[in-house]
């Protein structure tokens, strides 16, 4: 119950920061004798209140943000109940080798941020274009998809979020990371509900990791906001880069 409880906190904290705590309370529950399934909707439920301390200690960052929130978060919604879906249907290993592509594919994105953005400035000033608020429909369907996936696993899902994001929209890192905690709010919440009426689940677990998560998510958005872009990206790149290894060691 004591690691239980101490993996929901060290969760809350680096999901509300960068993403990637799943793979920090995963090993913990298959640890404590659950099943892989009962352990992710265990999971996916106890890290509601993370993930919405979360969004909460990064209120500042998401003033202004509210059109482009309820529109992303609408992709989020759907794209999450997908995902739960394909858990209790799919093969227990479906996304193995589809997951660490994807992951790989996020860090890239995330590390050369900054050398991507300016050469969408430059094809911009070029073309006479502004950029969209709301990132337009590639974002929503790209956001969409790395929900699916939330809604199935969540490893690195925020990783994922941050890198889709980054590259279509001229906003701070740290500004795309409270929409990011929203967004991931919003996965878990829509695939716990869903669990709840389709899936057996651990309560004790769930209630430990929720106590934990709850308190991590807020304590880690009151420490990461204050982080400047570089430490930020740098923090992403290092825990996704431990992420993407443990999960090709799996």
């Amino acid at each position: 119950m004591a690691a239980v409880f101490a993996a929901g906190v060290g969760a809350g904290a680096i999901n509300s920061v960068v993403g990637s705590g799943t793979l920090i309370t995963f090993p913990v529950l298959l640890a404590t004798g659950l099943s892989p399934v009962t352990a992710t909707v265990s999971n996916a439920l106890g890290l509601i209140p993370g993930s919405i301390s979360g969004a909460v200690g990064y209120r500042q960052e998401l003033r202004g943000q509210r059109r482009r929130v309820l529109k992303l978060g609408s992709g989020a919604l759907v794209g999450g109940f997908a995902g739960a879906a394909l858990l209790l249907t799919l093969p227990a290993d479906a996304f193995e080798t589809i997951v660490p592509v994807l992951v790989g594919l996020a860090l890239l994105l995330v590390a050369f941020q900054p050398q991507i953005g300016r050469l969408v400035q430059r094809r911009r000033a070029r073309t006479g274009t502004s950029p969209r608020r709301d990132g337009g429909p590639l974002l929503f369907t790209g956001l969409t998809l790395a929900s699916v996936y939330g809604g199935y696993f969540t490893a690195a899902q925020g990783i994922i979020y941050l890198s889709l994001m980054g590259m279509l929209l001229d906003e701070p890192l740290q500004r795309l990371n409270g929409v990011k905690n929203v967004l991931a709010a919003v996965v878990n919440t829509v695939a716990a509900l869903f669990f709840v009426f389709a899936a057996d689940l651990e309560w004790t677990a769930v209630g430990l990791l929720a106590v934990g998560s709850g308190l991590g998510g807020y304590a880690g958005a009151k420490v990461g906001r204050h982080f400047s872009p570089t430490a930020l990206r740098t923090l992403v790149v290092t825990v996704g880069t431990v992420a993407l290894v443990q999960l090709l060691l799996r």
